[in-house]
């Protein structure tokens, strides 16, 4: 079955009749949920986001990511966080690491201050260019793609190691089967999944899970879930990461932009629905992007079913 997210299938969540075939919210299992951080520039937001943390750990995911600055610009940052993530927490963290401005033993060397600090999960990607470069250009010592990095992982440990997947084509890539290929590569070198830039219309997602069973990739291919917050923020980051907003959106945000609270309710069910939708199409796991906000995140996974254990208060 292939259904398709539109502004009538999120009418008809809301106000009922379902779509024909489709389950009901409470007949379908709480899908599996990872999130994504980042680290934080300043007091301010490091308070912020382990608010977040601590609001979202109750959830039990399988995993928490923390992001890498362009150019490894957040490198400090990203370790500080990931190691108390380890140290303080019941989560299982995940570390962001590129290829970006460091050698091949540098890289080695950050791989190895994680796994020192019970880290066993990299995700493993090439990075963007430092601020300021308009092209990526790898270090003349260093790891020149996430494949090769994959590769020198798999020499120092045997990590968890996901990379990234583009279900409408990273940007630089010369074309979609290149893309593909990339992504196969990453794969073979010792990846076990892959974790897919945001998408809004499912149908891009489960033809891109198809083309992938057609080159032999046979790992989990993750969906990656942003919680719409502000639109036109996410319009613009779309234009430059080469994620397509489709229409229908735009008009159910539509005179939305001074409206904070009806926006978060109508970014929670957009969300619900589009991973209602993978579920019904064979997809049970999902990888949140949080911008270190927990409040949304938590009650999209509320509406799915995943819910913190109740501490109910003993009586008598």
């Amino acid at each position: 079955m292939n259904v398709a997210m539109n502004a009538g299938t999120l009418q008809r969540w809301l106000t009922g009749p379902r779509v024909a075939g489709l389950p009901q919210p409470t007949e379908l299992p709480p899908p599996k949920l990872s999130f994504e951080f980042f680290p934080p520039k300043n007091e301010a937001l490091e308070q912020q986001l382990w608010a977040s943390i601590r609001r979202l750990e109750p959830l039990a995911p399988r995993f928490v990511s923390v992001t890498y600055g362009a150019g490894g610009s957040t490198r400090a940052r990203t370790h500080e966080t990931v190691a108390r993530l380890a140290r303080e927490t019941s989560l299982t963290p995940a570390a962001h690491l590129t290829c970006v401005g460091a050698t091949r033993d540098e890289v080695d060397e950050v791989a190895r201050e994680y796994l020192s600090a019970g880290v066993r999960h990299i995700v493993a990607l090439r990075g963007d260019p430092p601020a300021g470069a308009s092209e990526y250009t790898p270090h003349p010592g260093g790891y020149a793609q996430a494949e090769d990095l994959v590769r020198g992982l798999r020499r120092i440990a045997d990590f968890d190691i996901s990379v990234g997947a583009y279900p409408e084509t990273h940007p630089a890539a010369t074309s979609a089967s290149a893309d593909l290929d990339f992504l196969k590569r990453k794969i073979d070198a010792g990846a076990t999944r892959a974790i897919t830039q945001y998408f809004f219309d499912t149908d891009i997602y489960l033809r891109f899970i198809d083309r992938c069973a057609a080159a032999g990739i046979t790992v989990p291919i993750v969906p990656g879930i942003l919680p719409v917050s502000n639109f036109k923020q996410v319009q613009k980051f779309s234009a430059m990461c080469g994620a397509s907003v489709p229409g229908w959106m735009a008009k159910l945000f539509d005179g939305l932009e001074d409206d904070a609270e009806t926006r978060r309710m109508v970014a929670a069910v957009v969300a619900a629905e589009q991973v209602r939708l993978l579920q019904a199409n064979g997809v049970d796991e999902f990888h949140f992007y949080t911008l270190n906000r927990a409040d949304l995140t938590y009650a999209i996974a509320h509406l799915l079913g995943v819910r913190a254990p109740r501490t109910d208060a003993p009586t008598g």
